[in-house]
């Protein structure tokens, strides 16, 4: 290796070693190293002249030194730093032409023109056709996230592969014939990752709708029954509440009046208990089937802080039409909230059916005490009076 070579791989070494900022995980030295190796492949193949190979070979060495500088623009800012090096080595003019010329064509769209440029280019990209390209894509996919470049899925990074793998092609013979097949060799390996993939991503979503159809058919059930409970407790509510209106109907016309009679006094205790447990028994009926009365209102913050169930009327009631459809937009678009809101309506609606269910229990026990107590206190009037 002759001296401008050793000058300048030790100061693009000790350049990418001080300047080049930790996101940069692909763009290394080991990068630039592993391009010159290939362009050495190349080179021995071809009929080149030393000058032509000190030329691809500095070229080489500066390609991705401006990454030491700012991503954007990267390949002037490596013409620069080469032609500034050179330019002090005392390098000849037209050959640090040539180094620009051939850096300049690794940018993007652009189309190497002479033997040397596609050299440089081919070197470039000679890791399409690596044994650990899946290693080195993984690298410039962190180097993407890191640098800011954007932000793939799995997904997405194998369907950006394919698309450079379609987009690309090798310019020199020694390449087209050394690394065209291991190259389409990686292509089927993503694409058929890629399917995998997909095929994956298709099983869990089906897999998530049918978890989502399991979870609405869970609350529509549970609601179903709780509204079911409800009207069952309303129905036996109305129910004692009619009986026991029937049983005070019938003490106010049938045995209040018989009071008047002396021979019926002993009939006072035993109605007046009978009647007393029959309006607790109303009262507590109608205490089970009396609706709560809320605000039925909610502020902005309510909506933003998810702490307004909007599934529920008596939170909404007094509100105007838009202020609801607007809520109501913010759950439907929130998974989260909408099940959130959903699990509220269900819990609450269960802590309604067990005020109602205690005070039916406490309601039938004592309409059921009643009816004990006043057949005995009958009976023990009733045998007072015989005795």
């Amino acid at each position: 290796m002759n001296s401008i070579l050793q000058k300048a791989e030790s100061f693009v070494l000790s350049s990418l070693n001080e300047n080049l900022k930790s996101a940069f995980v692909y763009h290394t030295f080991y990068h630039t190293q592993f391009v010159v190796s290939k362009i050495n492949e190349i080179i021995q193949e071809e009929n080149l002249s030393d000058d032509e190979i000190e030329i691809v070979l500095l070229s080489g060495w500066f390609h991705d030194i401006g990454y030491t500088v700012d991503k954007a623009k990267h390949e002037d800012h490596s013409i620069a730093i080469a032609k500034e090096f050179l330019t002090k080595e005392g390098f000849d003019e037209n050959k640090i032409q040539q180094i620009v010329a051939c850096i300049n064509a690794t940018k993007l769209n652009e189309t190497p023109a002479t033997l040397l440029q596609k050299i440089l280019c081919d070197a470039d990209f000679a890791h399409l056709a690596g044994k650990n390209y899946d290693k080195l894509s993984r690298q410039l996919k962190e180097e993407f996230e890191n640098i800011g470049c954007g932000t793939y899925t799995d997904t997405e990074w194998m369907k950006e592969n394919i698309a450079v793998f379609k987009q690309h092609k090798y310019y020199t013979k020694f390449a087209i014939l050394n690394w065209n097949i291991p190259k389409n060799e990686n292509l089927i390996s993503i694409k058929k990752a890629l399917k995998k993939a997909t095929k994956k991503t298709k099983q869990k979503a089906i897999s998530e709708n049918r978890s989502e159809r399991s979870i609405d058919t869970l609350f529509r059930v549970t609601l179903k029954n709780h509204l079911t409970l409800s009207d069952i407790a309303d129905t036996k509510a109305n129910i004692l509440l009619s009986v026991n209106a029937i049983i005070i109907s019938m003490a106010l016309s049938n045995l209040i009046p018989k009071f008047d009679n002396p021979t019926n006094h002993f009939l006072i205790y035993p109605t007046i208990i009978f009647v007393l447990f029959s309006v607790v028994s109303m009262v507590l009926s109608v205490l089970a089937t009396r609706p709560s009365v809320t605000s039925g209102k909610f502020t902005k913050e309510d909506v933003a802080n998810k702490k307004v169930n909007l599934l529920f009327f008596g939170n909404f009631h007094k509100m105007k039409l838009s202020e609801f459809e607007a809520a109501l937009n913010v759950v439907m678009n929130d998974k989260d909230y909408l099940y959130a809101s959903m699990t509220k309506d269900l819990y609450f609606l269960g802590k309604v059916l067990d005020r109602k269910y205690k005070i039916l229990r406490w309601t039938y026990s004592i309409f059921m005490i009643g009816i004990i107590t006043s057949v005995i206190a009958f009976a023990i009037s009733y045998n007072l009076l015989n005795q």
